[in-house]
């Protein structure tokens, strides 16, 4: 009973910027001041934020030549 394809493609990019805002506003062990980028956290809050935003990328370019082959 898994969510279709374009579902979680919406779904997991939103679900992981939600979490990111969220803990950035509420948790107060979120490190202050990751703005450096030679700081290792900086790469700790960026690893999270890319990783759902590569593959909702890869998967909309993947539809688009699928949808430009058929058609």
């Amino acid at each position: 009973l898994l969510p279709s394809l374009p579902t979680l493609t919406v779904l997991v990019p939103l679900l992981s910027l939600a979490g990111l805002f969220y803990s950035a506003s509420v948790d107060e062990t979120f490190p202050k001041g990751c703005t450096s980028t030679t700081s290792l956290c900086f790469y700790s809050l960026l690893l999270p934020v890319t990783v759902p935003v590569y593959v909702f990328f890869h998967l909309w370019t993947w539809m688009g030549i699928k949808l430009f082959r058929h058609n």
